[in-house]
């Protein structure tokens, strides 16, 4: 029998998220969840829960949360079924360095063994793609579970975890004088680590001695809030500063200094040029992987490499290091600065020419097609008529396939900060509509844009009954093309145009969001298109524009691997 003065451990639960100050949790409901939601209905809380329609999505905006707030993202959902779904998200959100913690409640501890219907080994299921995971099989343990998920989200290289509350343990009961918070844990990243003195001093020496550095920046700097640190090394050294996809929002776009992304996807000739004239590239939070290194060929391998990064595993693994530096992006970059300055002699790497000079190839080629009238609608006058719509502050999250290498290239971001937002790490379609609906609730203030292509939309319209539930003003865009593009434009590259298996019939999109309930336009017109951009976006709930629009394999897209 429960004290009268002792917790459930669903209340227990509920107890915790409160104290680490926990506003919105995104979720699921189901059998083994009675307890959990049980407790959200009857305890008094600041919390608000939204009900999502799978697990997936659930996951997704929980990542976009936890972008734009610096918060970590909370997802739940059932045993079974409900666990299993919710992998996709965890794991995207883990390798994007992103906090999410999915609850997932389980069958009675003491029914494993009996085959109860859900049974899972749910921790040795989730132990490959966390940064911390558990069970609560002793239900007393419950508040240093949550403080142990907390603290490992939010220290070092922030990630994902996972937590399984079994059905019995929800009922057990938890000391209530163990419901405490760290507080240092609400947000990310938390306890930084500072650089060794030495490493920076050589770092600067080193640095100081180049003649064409380059810096690039990965999703680190924009997690560590780095921006302002960035934008003053670029302009005391007058360097070159890019980007990783994942590093878009470090540096304004339209700053003198900032190249835009370089890599496969994203880069163009231009960008390409400026990596291959470095003799030294400064990594900074980014893993140097083989989108953002063209498979490790850009830089060369004989190029000098400093890299500063909160992983010491990232050190060293694909690029030979000259100095490496163990350290929080902010810190790092922040001690770099301070020991330039120290120098006190001006240094000018001659980075605005360089970037002036890339971006007028760019432009020229980008600005030809984003006015072409031709039909299909060429993506590039998409992204055009986008960025001439929406304000500095707006928050655009694309999918992979068609929108992210054209975002990615081309919409040219006027503000630092997190404003763009991709899942970069293992790029599941479906993703940009439940991560805008994360992402808005996260920050209301402004406008939240989803970019998707119609294989995309496959995966995720049902969220759009979700996104009318709770009227959210999320303006969808799909590139309508009937095909797994980025599929299709692989075959065609590097397959001598096999085309099997990639094209499917094409839908309505306007049609199906309009029957959950959305403002829809379908626009095959190029001439029409900016106009019903301005009416999708300037519209009080859900909207969506399907664009008709140009393949991928006959387009001209920035992703190095399809060009000749």
């Amino acid at each position: 029998m429960q004290k009268t003065n002792s917790l459930t451990g669903a209340e227990a639960v509920v107890r915790m998220l409160e104290a680490y100050d926990v506003r919105h949790i995104f979720g699921l409901c189901g059998d083994t969840t009675l307890p959990f939601y049980d407790a959200l209905a009857r305890l008094d809380h600041k919390m608000t829960h939204l009900l999502t329609r799978d697990e997936r999505h659930a996951g997704y905006m929980a990542d976009g949360y936890a972008r734009v707030t610096g918060k970590p993202g909370i997802c739940e959902g059932p045993s079974g079924g409900g666990a299993t779904y919710i992998l996709p998200p965890v794991v995207e959100a883990n390798e994007s360095s992103v906090p999410i913690l999915a609850i997932t409640t389980d069958v009675a501890t003491t029914s494993r063994g009996k085959y109860p219907l859900t049974e899972l080994d749910q921790k040795a299921l989730f132990s490959s793609i966390t940064k911390w995971n558990d069970s609560l099989d002793k239900a007393s343990s419950l508040p240093g579970q949550i403080r142990a998920a907390f603290r490992a989200m939010t220290t070092g290289r922030p990630g994902a975890t996972h937590l399984a509350l079994p059905f019995d343990t929800q009922k057990a009961e938890v000391d209530p004088e163990d419901i405490w918070a760290e507080p240092r844990h609400q947000t990310f990243p938390s306890e930084r680590s500072a650089p060794d003195p030495a490493a920076i001093e050589e770092a600067a020496q080193r640095l100081l001695k180049a003649k064409c550095p380059v810096m690039v920046c990965g999703g680190g700097p924009v997690i560590a809030g780095a921006m302002d640190i960035v934008r003053q090394l670029a302009e005391t050294l007058n360097m070159v500063v890019a980007t990783t996809v994942s590093g878009q929002g470090v540096i304004a776009e339209t700053h003198p200094n900032a190249l835009g992304v370089v890599g496969s996807n994203g880069g163009v000739p231009a960008t390409r040029a400026v990596m291959d004239k470095a003799d030294l590239v400064l990594f900074v939070g980014c893993r140097a992987g083989s989108v953002t290194t063209e498979r490790w060929c850009s830089p060369d391998k004989s190029v000098a490499v400093i890299h500063i990064d909160s992983d010491p595993m990232v050190l060293g693994a694909n690029y030979r290091t000259e100095i490496a530096i163990c350290a929080d992006a902010y810190l790092g970059l922040s001690a770099l600065l301070g020991a330039c300055r120290d120098k006190k002699q001006p240094f000018d790497f001659g980075g605005a020419d360089i970037v002036r000079a890339a971006w007028s190839q760019k432009l020229e080629a980008f600005l030809a097609l984003a006015g072409s009238d031709q039909q299909p609608i060429t993506p590039e006058r998409v992204i055009h008529s986008l960025s001439n719509c929406l304000d500095d502050d707006a928050v655009v999250v694309a999918d992979p396939g068609t929108p992210c290498p054209y975002v990615s290239a081309h919409y040219r971001w006027r503000k630092a900060g997190r404003n763009f937002i991709s899942n970069r790490a293992h790029g599941a379609l479906g993703f940009a509509l439940a991560a805008s609906m994360g992402a808005h609730i996260g920050r209301p203030s402004v406008k939240t844009v989803n970019l998707m292509g119609d294989g995309s939309f496959g995966f995720c319209c049902g969220e759009f009954e979700t996104m009318t539930r709770y009227r959210m003003p999320i303006t969808s865009i799909v590139f309508s093309n009937s095909t797994y593009g980025w599929i299709k434009a692989g075959q065609n590259a590097g397959f001598d145009k096999r085309f099997y298996n990639v094209d499917f019939g094409r839908t309505d999109h306007a049609a199906v969001a309009a029957a959950f309930g959305v403002k829809s336009w379908r626009v095959e017109d190029p001439a029409e298109l900016e106009g019903v951009l301005k009416q999708a976006i300037a519209h009080d709930g859900p909207s969506l524009v399907d664009v008709i629009a140009q393949p991928l394999h006959q387009a001209a897209a920035p992703v190095s691997e399809w060009v000749a």
